[in-house]
């Protein structure tokens, strides 16, 4: 009976142990957030779709004299605009399957985005 009570004491004298829950992320990896895009490494493509309100790829280069085409595939219109006062890219707001085309002439990089949808941006890189 002593042997008893000496363990029952011993037993609530002890911390408790806990295994541990299941973890969302590993401490030595950084997990990607939803708001990073794929495309943030320039392409070598002159073609951009517009998909899920986002220009993809997001950054694209190419050479002068490259005639680049975007393609909508949502079902809202979308606009190709030179982001600041002055740029050559300037479309009307176009449909779902309708293209804007533009062959630039000059090096420089291009951000741009949509005018209905500020929040859409991307650029084109163009080297000689």
């Amino acid at each position: 009976m002593a042997v008893g009570a000496a363990m029952l004491a011993l037993t609530a004298c002890s911390p408790a142990v806990s295994t541990p829950g299941p973890t969302t992320s590993m401490p030595s990896m950084s997990m990607p957030t939803t708001s990073q895009s794929t495309s943030d490494q320039p392409v070598a493509t002159n073609t951009v779709s517009i998909k899920n309100f986002a220009f993809d790829p997001a950054v694209i280069t190419v050479k002068v004299g490259t005639t680049v085409t975007w393609t909508n595939a949502d079902q809202d219109p979308h606009t190709v605009t030179s982001d600041g006062k002055s740029g050559p890219l300037n479309s009307k707001p176009f449909n779902q399957g309708d293209t804007f085309q533009y062959t630039f002439t000059q090096a420089g990089t291009f951000s741009y985005l949509c005018t209905i949808h500020p929040f859409m941006t991307a650029t084109v890189t163009v080297t000689p």
